[in-house]
């Protein structure tokens, strides 16, 4: 018999997930009777060297087990370790996590318990709300308002929206991004219609700044619309029209670096008074030069995108603190919240100024962080981050849900890891923050879904890649695999983000296939359609939102969750078996379904089906 203890069960840990300061929390382990335990601890450690062993002194019979409880509470906020320690009537040893949901002696992981201040909240606004994400050169052309003018060159404007984006390098070797297709903020403003038809809340749009590339992230000049999309009163006038419509405006911020061809650095000397070009530059410092000017810390190694110090007082105050700062400015032109760009080479400092800052000009704004992994114990440049634990970021992007999603519908994640990952985001992320983590299926850093999800990935040259299409099968396989990730995506705990276009069934690979122009007029309409039905659940279903999440069950193929508040309980179930999954209930608790038939009393979920039931008291759900 195995000593029992599962921290995503509430029997043993209650409070489910993350702790806020001063919260009691209840620990229950089982251990059979014939370890004839004497003594049993719950063992503490945070990583600058607090300890707290704490008894579980309260002893019930559980049968074949005894139950041994106590309770703790902690005082101060941090990511927190434990593992158990047994004494029995011969031994002692201790207790470790093992696999999921599992334990083992001497060998194995120790669990975590995030713990966050108690008066730390995120902006109710952006909970549970549907995003839409925006690469604004590749979105609509609107009507400008005068030609681009002082855009920096040389650049090329396409002069075709089918156009495939420039993929090869130049003479030199180069990959410039230069190549632009007319996208502004006008165009933006002119589909805000559209965008709330689909049921989006909010918008991210991709970096905006003065820039040389089309993905705008070597900012340079922080304070400048990029004139190819437009100028401040374009932006002003997206944000004014978007919110009478009830929509929020995120924007995308690269601080970590600039471009090297900006204001502030300067390479090819066009604005004179740059960090690279006068050496008494008030930018100086800004950078970090081994040999200057021409060794100078740049980010990957790539020349174009010189690292800043962010913690060099004059950055911050420009950045964060001047009264007429990067923030001031876009805030109260009418920004809702920033993305941090690559978020994990910011330091903590910084990213805490600057939350705060933005709280300070606009309480109700979001910070939101771009974190690859799970954000609650993130490490980087072997510092342990405390983006959650000391309230530094309202809100991440989740692609470790968007991973198990894409993973499950192609076959190489099981259910049981797909609930596995599920939970443990769910239990390491406080819950504030958990209803304000964005979920996408693509992003401009990925390849699109359609591609991401078709059952035959080609290995092929960027050539082939340019011009390659999914023929009729493995599109109509992938179209039902997005579907089904689609569901459990606006089913899931916190926001459900569309990238541009995912709704309109455009295809393409890695950067820069993923950032085809919309393909306004040969949208996939049935497509659209969907998105706006689950966007409509979403919006219309509490519990879906920010209810809490249980599975009800998990297998290789197939897997149930619930999403319950004080309003509704709602089982979600899928399955990509061969199989079908047969689920028994009454109709009008059907509240969802794709790739299901329904009987009259049976629903049949077939492979790539999922549905959406609503569970009351009176009518029970089972299964087969």
């Amino acid at each position: 018999m195995r000593i029992l203890f599962d921290s995503k069960n509430e029997f043993y840990k209650s409070p489910f997930g993350s702790l806020k300061t001063d919260e009691k929390c209840t620990i229950r382990i089982k251990i059979p009777k014939n370890c004839e335990t004497q003594k049993c601890f719950l063992i503490l450690e945070r990583n600058d060297g607090f300890f707290m062993q704490q008894p579980l002194s309260d002893k019930k019979d559980g049968g074949a087990y005894e139950i041994f409880s106590g309770e703790f509470a902690l005082a101060f906020c941090g990511l927190y370790r434990y593992y158990f320690k047994i004494e029995t009537r011969t031994s002692s040893f201790n207790l470790f996590k093992y696999g999921t949901g599992d334990t083992n002696i001497s060998e194995g992981s120790k669990w975590q318990v995030t713990c966050y201040d108690a008066s730390c909240d995120t902006p109710e606004f952006f909970k549970g709300k549907v995003y839409y994400q925006i690469f604004p050169d590749r979105f609509f052309e609107g009507k400008r308002k005068s030609p681009v003018t002082g855009k920096l060159e040389p650049y090329t404007v396409h002069m075709s929206k089918s156009d495939v984006p420039v993929f090869l390098p130049d003479e030199n070797g180069e990959i410039l991004n230069n190549d632009f297709f007319g996208g502004n903020l006008c165009g933006i403003r002119e589909k805000l219609g559209y965008i709330k038809s689909l049921g989006a809340g909010v918008i991210y749009i991709n970096p905006i700044f003065f820039a040389y590339s089309n993905h705008r992230y070597d900012t340079a000049d922080y304070k400048k619309i990029d004139p190819m999309l437009g100028d401040d009163s374009d932006f002003s006038e997206l944000c004014e029209s978007a919110h009478k419509m009830g929509i929020k405006i995120i924007i995308d911020c690269a601080f970590s670096h600039t471009g090297s061809n900006s204001i502030y650095f300067d390479k090819k000397k066009i604005f004179g008074n740059g960090a690279y070009s006068n050496e008494n530059s008030p930018y100086r410092d800004w950078y970090s030069f081994s040999e200057y000017p021409e060794k100078y810390t740049s980010w990957w190694g790539i020349d174009t995108l010189p690292c800043v110090n962010e913690l060099n007082p004059d950055f911050m105050n420009y950045i964060i603190f001047d009264e007429n700062s990067v923030l001031a400015k876009w805030l109260n032109l009418g920004a809702d919240g920033v993305r941090l760009d690559v978020a994990d080479e910011l330091p903590d400092e910084f990213i805490a100024s600057l939350t705060k800052r933005v709280k300070e000009i606009k309480s109700d704004a979001l910070v939101m962080g771009e974190v690859w992994e799970d954000a609650s114990n993130k490490e980087s440049y072997g510092v342990l981050r405390k983006y959650f634990s000391h309230s530094e970021l309202d809100s991440v992007m989740n692609y470790p849900y968007q991973n198990a999603l894409i993973g499950f519908a192609n076959g190489t994640v099981n259910g049981f890891a797909f609930a596995d990952t599920v939970m443990t985001i769910a239990e390491n992320y406080p819950k504030p923050v958990l209803d304000c983590v964005m979920t996408s299926l693509s992003t401009h850093d990925t390849l699109r879904i359609l591609n991401a999800l078709m059952p035959n990935m080609p290995h092929i040259s960027k050539e082939e890649k340019s011009v390659y299409k999914l023929n009729s099968e493995d599109r109509k396989i992938a179209l039902s695999r997005e579907k089904l990730c689609a569901a459990l995506q606006f089913a899931l705990p916190g926001c459900a983000c569309i990238y541009y276009g995912d709704e309109a069934g455009m295809e393409g690979f890695e950067d820069p296939f993923n950032r085809a122009f919309y393909p306004w007029g040969n949208e996939d309409t049935d497509l659209v359609e969907y998105y706006k039905t689950l966007a409509k659940l979403k919006n219309s279903h509490t519990a879906l939102q920010t209810g809490k999440i249980s599975f009800t069950w998990q297998n290789r193929t197939n897997f149930g969750f619930t999403r319950e508040d004080e309003n509704e309980n709602i089982l979600v179930c899928a399955n990509v078996d061969d199989d079908p999954l047969f689920v028994t209930c009454d109709e009008p608790g059907i509240i969802f379904s794709v790739g299901c038939t329904y009987d009259g009393e049976r629903l049949t979920v077939s492979k790539n089906g999922a549905a959406m039931i609503g569970i009351r008291g009176s009518n029970p759900v089972w299964f087969k």
